[in-house]
Formats: C-alpha cells, sequence, structure tokens
C-alpha cells in the first residue's frame, strides 16, 4: 500500500513539473515583415510622435506614446504593428513591446489618410535611459 501512495505521489508531482514546464513556453515569434509590407512600410509615416510619462491610480509610473500614423500609399491598411525598444544607458535593450497602432478594433487606414495612435506601457524598467524608444515597422496587413 505504502508503494502505491508513492508511485501515485511521485506521477502527480512529475505531472506538475511537467504541465508547469510546458506552460512556461514562449508563444511563436510573430512573422517577419513580408517583402510586400516592407516595400509598403515606406508609405506609412510616424508623425507627431511624443513621448508623456505619468503617474496610474495605483501610482505606476506610465509613459505613453503618442502621434499619427499617415498612410502615404494607394493601399487600405488593416493592421500594423511596430516594435517599440527601450534602451537603458549603456545603449542595452531593457524592453522591447511589439504593439498594434492601427488594428481592426482601432479601425482601417485608408489612402491619404491620418489616424492617431496611443501606445501606454506600465512595465518599462527602472533602468531605462529616459529617452524616446526606438519605433520599428513590426508588422502590416493590407485589406
Amino acid at each position: 500500500m505504502v508503494i502505491v501512495i508513492g508511485l501515485v505521489l511521485a506521477l502527480g508531482i512529475g505531472g506538475f513539473f511537467y504541465l508547469d514546464r510546458a506552460a512556461k513556453k514562449p508563444p511563436p515569434a510573430p512573422p517577419p515583415l513580408t517583402g510586400e509590407a516592407r516595400a509598403y512600410a515606406r508609405n506609412l509615416k510616424l508623425t507627431d510622435v511624443e513621448m508623456k510619462a505619468h503617474e496610474s491610480y495605483l501610482k505606476q509610473s506610465v509613459v505613453e506614446i503618442v502621434g499619427n500614423i499617415q498612410n502615404l500609399g494607394d493601399r487600405v491598411v488593416k493592421t500594423v504593428e511596430i516594435n517599440c525598444v527601450f534602451y537603458d544607458a549603456y545603449g542595452q535593450v531593457v524592453l522591447r513591446e511589439r504593439v498594434p497602432i492601427v488594428s481592426p478594433r482601432i479601425g482601417a487606414v485608408s489612402p491619404r489618410e491620418i489616424k492617431p495612435f496611443r501606445l501606454p506601457f506600465d512595465n518599462v524598467p527602472e533602468s531605462w535611459n529616459q529617452a524616446m524608444p526606438q519605433l520599428v515597422m513590426a508588422g502590416i496587413e493590407f485589406q
């Protein structure tokens, strides 16, 4: 009886560690820009981009990047994602986050249209150098 209980307990602990390790796997990386999207990226301009900081209701520091995206091309863009890369004083990356500035929820950007965006970040490490993060086009989808 003691052997059976020990075996069941060992299987339970082993199963817990297996499931815990499987749950910690990072999600697959999003696909890179396609050739078509890379060529069209020159038609998407970020303008009036500025950074603001304030304190949230929970007394957390929140960094906001606001600006506009302008579609100078001839296609309707339904999704635009950018990588926001924050650095420390030594030029090392402290946070890289892929965020949408155009999405189906926000609405597509038609040719010659300008649309505002707002990106709040409440998880920027204190070691951040307080400079504007690098903003890099990471994904574009067309309608």
